[in-house]
């Protein structure tokens, strides 16, 4: 099975997708990555899930990426008396230290690292921003506040705190030990969340050693400012944009979520669009016309994947979410707009030997009549690069490397085709013409393009460029050993 579609889409499992026929079943509707939200179910019942895919994989006989998402440091109010409390706007509020029961005029609020962080000025955001309020005087156990915004304050509900970087890890004991959990069960790729600053990814990367990527979720207006630096310690990049259109006027996601896209392309990392992208389609089989435009624009700002939350996991509708995206993919793709977009955005600075080759295959496949371009990787950097290029023709990765596949599958326009290890670069030539024929991006009559690196199974060493008959015996009549 191949797409026909460049785009990734990633599903997110939960108690609406977590039986084989339904994960079967969305693989088949479209998508290339399952994603594991640690914020809900128990390690068995992620490792239930993790055991289907791999079963699904292993029947389908194509790699699956599996990304599982710590959940981060959770802020949250504490109880009231009577449960929740009406909050009006001019009103005096107090957070504090204290844990009794809250009432109108005060609540617990059980982090220290707030206050300790909070000037006054600042703004609390409580309930996903629903209510809004300014501090006016703090200390180390209290913040006395006016209400800007007003509304129900209920017990437990979320705090978000715009204005300051809080002195908080991004990782809290449970994300600590789903870490490890994760990585021992064998995921891909670990998502970050309340990533504020670069020391957040390194602390992750230290406690990963290896065994999975890395992605960074962009959520905090703090991780905004610090991009650059965060993207260049991050194996990819999620634009988180429900946290970020709480903490941050809506009206600046859409050229927040642009300039990321573009970043993270140019840097040769992998960048998912993420939240209420069909968010309509939890409970109706049909999205909103505004929803299919969203993932549609998306696309075309040359995001590697989009992404589904709640549709899949908890939604009356998953594999229809699933198909959907993958049409509007389809869809977008086709346009001849779509081409133009991704090649007025190609703003790469070119300054290493991978960089030159990757650049010439793609420049060559678009010149003649080239049916693909296949890149042998160790690490999945070649392809990656492959990828950055946007070219106009098929990617086909080919690797011994299984972890390498399945990391790549998150990659756009990459078709990850486990090869055997090869010693010489005509043979290396030779598996790529039996996978373009056999996934049938090309025939014998078609010439595909070739990079690799000599000697082979060694990192980083991107060298080699050759334009290749799909003929196996033009191949072994006139390729040097």
């Amino acid at each position: 099975m191949r797409r026909l579609r460049n785009v990734k889409i990633v599903a997110t499992l939960g108690p609406s997708s977590s039986d084989y026929d339904t994960i079967r079943a969305l693989f088949e509707a479209g998508a290339d990555v399952f994603r594991l939200n640690m914020s809900h179910g128990t390690h068995e019942e992620q490792a239930a899930r993790h055991a289907i895919i791999r079963k699904v994989e292993q029947d389908v006989g194509r790699p699956i990426a599996i990304l599982a998402d710590l959940q981060g440091p959770k802020l949250r109010v504490g109880t009231f008396r009577n449960g929740e409390e009406e909050l009006t706007e001019g009103q005096k509020f107090r957070f504090d230290l204290d844990p009794a029961e809250g009432d109108a005029t005060r609540v617990c609020l059980p982090h220290p690292e707030i206050f300790a962080a909070l000037k006054p000025g600042a703004t609390l955001l409580v309930n996903d921003g629903k209510i809004r309020l300014k501090v006016e005087a703090c200390g180390p156990d209290f913040a006395d506040c006016v209400v800007t915004t007003g509304g129900v304050i209920s017990n437990r509900k979320g705090v978000n705190v715009p204005d300051v970087v809080l002195p908080l890890a991004a990782l809290s004991d449970k994300d600590r030990a789903d870490l490890e959990f994760a990585c021992e069960l064998g995921v891909d790729w670990l998502a970050l969340s309340f990533v504020q600053r670069p020391e957040d990814v390194a602390e992750a990367r230290e406690l990963a050693r290896g065994r999975a990527a890395i992605l960074s979720k962009i959520e905090k207006p703090a991780a905004v400012k610090a991009f650059d630096q965060i993207l260049a310690v991050s194996d990819g990049i999620m634009v988180a944009r429900g946290d970020l259109g709480v903490e941050l006027p809506v009206h600046s996601v859409p050229p927040i979520q642009k300039q990321l896209v573009r970043k993270a392309r140019s840097a040769a990392k992998p960048v998912i669009v993420a939240t209420q992208m069909l968010e309509s389609m939890i409970d109706s089989p049909m999205p909103t016309r505004a929803e299919v435009s969203d993932v549609a624009t998306a696309i075309y700002e040359g995001a590697d994947a989009v992404m589904l939350s709640a549709e899949s996991a908890a939604g009356k509708y998953p594999i229809e979410a699933v198909t959907t995206m993958d049409s509007v993919a389809r869809s977008v793709e086709a346009d001849p707009i779509y081409r133009e977009e991704i090649e007025a955005s190609r703003h790469i600075r070119r300054e290493t030997v991978a960089d030159g080759i990757v650049a010439a295959a793609r420049e060559i496949a678009e010149a003649t009549d080239i049916h693909a371009i296949c890149c042998f990787t160790q690490s999945g950097t070649t392809a990656s690069l492959v990828a950055r290029e946007r070219p106009a023709v098929p990617i086909i990765a080919l690797t011994p490397v299984v972890a390498t596949l399945r990391r790549l599958c998150l990659t756009w326009g990459v078709h990850c085709v486990r090869s055997p290890e090869v010693e010489r670069f005509k043979m290396a030539v030779v598996q790529a013409a039996r996978a373009a024929r056999e996934y049938e991006f090309a025939t014998e009559k078609d010439q595909i393009v070739v990079t690799a690196g000599v000697p082979f199974n060694v990192t980083g060493t991107t060298n080699i460029l050759r334009v290749a008959p799909c003929d196996e015996r033009l191949i072994f009549r006139t390729d040097p050993e």
